[in-house]
């Protein structure tokens, strides 16, 4: 197809050239399908008001209204995920050079309720989460902690970590495991896969927890967590697994792969010295590997103001969303992390 021809495709029906597109990109024809549906309903909802609107001039309050309009019809997930395909179009509409705008990136932004503070949660500051910190003495508990802390990943995520899930550049001792593939070239980084679930084997071990992310995620690992690690490195024993766990028992289960049981003990037994945690108390109340998600989300969003970067470190975005931002968006992440991240003083 020539330019022009391609140009002229573009502007008559710019749905179907991005849904030739990503089928030349190797979605499947029933990815092709759905983002067909609710990318002609889109479109049908613009030419039904009294002024019909062409796809490429919609507005932003044209995606609010066909998104409320969704509301009471289909699920939350649903609506979430029919936001999320038109974000895809009219982002890569815009990377290919079609469209100016995307009306849909404030309307995702304000449908994201996932990341919002809960206002009756028990609010610590990071002067405090220092000291809490500094009581745990442990090299595995702190290891825990601080990477829980530095993170924001799961208790399940992070009882899934492998040791080749880790790449130091300054390893010190660890287990002669080479590290992911995806993370050769990027020292200093923890690889968060969105794959393992409890029950199925991965890496050639059945998992008793599941990671729940929207895609796999790579995560930067500062000073103070790389030093946390190999620390504990220096220590951590030999494993029952071939997997070679990342964190593993010290104590009965002399070795084998933590659990989010135990995490949930050890976090619970420092709470609870500090006060911060009581039989009854709730969630609002009591201080557990969950809170430390809500600490990071927290305090990392109040200090960048990019809920993009969080969210992406949250492992709350899809690959389809993730595939819309530019190639350096790995180094973006890694520098607004470098940039913000709160020090324990470790």
């Amino acid at each position: 197809m020539s330019s022009d021809a391609a140009d002229a495709t573009d502007e008559e029906d710019p749905i179907a050239y991005f849904l030739d597109d990503i089928t030349y990109h190797g979605k499947s024809d029933r990815t092709r399908a759905f983002y067909e549906r609710v990318l002609r309903d889109f479109e049908v909802f613009l030419t039904e008001g009294s002024r019909p609107v062409p796809v490429a001039e919609a507005s932003h309050r044209d995606c609010m209204a066909y998104v409320h309009g969704l509301r009471g019809e289909k699920s939350e997930s649903t609506i979430a995920t029919y936001a999320s395909y038109l974000h895809r179009f009219f982002a890569y509409m815009i990377q290919i050079g079609t469209f100016e705008s995307n009306p849909m990136a404030l309307v995702v932004e304000e449908m994201d309720e996932s990341i919002n503070t809960d206002p009756t949660r028990r609010e610590i500051g990071v002067a405090p989460m220092r000291e809490f910190v500094s009581a745990v003495r442990h090299p595995l508990e702190r290891a825990v902690v601080v990477t829980l802390l530095k993170t924001g990943i799961r208790v399940g995520e992070l009882c899934n970590l492998d040791a080749r899930d880790v790449h130091l550049e300054t390893p010190g001792p660890r287990p002669d495991v080479p590290v992911r593939a995806g993370l050769d070239g990027r020292p200093d980084s923890m690889y968060v896969s969105a794959s393992p679930s409890r029950g199925q084997v991965s890496n050639g071990e059945e998992r008793t927890a599941s990671n729940k992310r929207k895609r796999d995620t790579t995560i930067p690992i500062d000073g103070e967590l790389a030093r946390a690690l190999r620390h504990w490195l220096a220590i951590r024993p030999d494993t029952r697994s071939a997997a070679t766990p990342l964190f593993v028992s010290t104590s009965g289960e002399w070795g084998a792969r933590l659990t989010p049981d135990m995490v949930h003990h050890l976090v619970e037994t420092h709470a609870r010295d500090r006060g911060w945690y009581r039989d009854g108390g709730g969630a609002e109340e009591n201080v557990t590997p969950h809170y430390f998600r809500h600490f990071f989300t927290t305090h990392l969003r109040d200090r960048t103001g990019d809920r993009g970067v969080v969210k992406y470190l949250r492992g709350d975005v899809a690959q389809d969303v993730i595939d819309t931002y530019t190639h350096d968006w790995g180094d973006r992440v890694r520098d607004v992390y470098e940039a913000n991240i709160y020090s324990l003083r470790i």
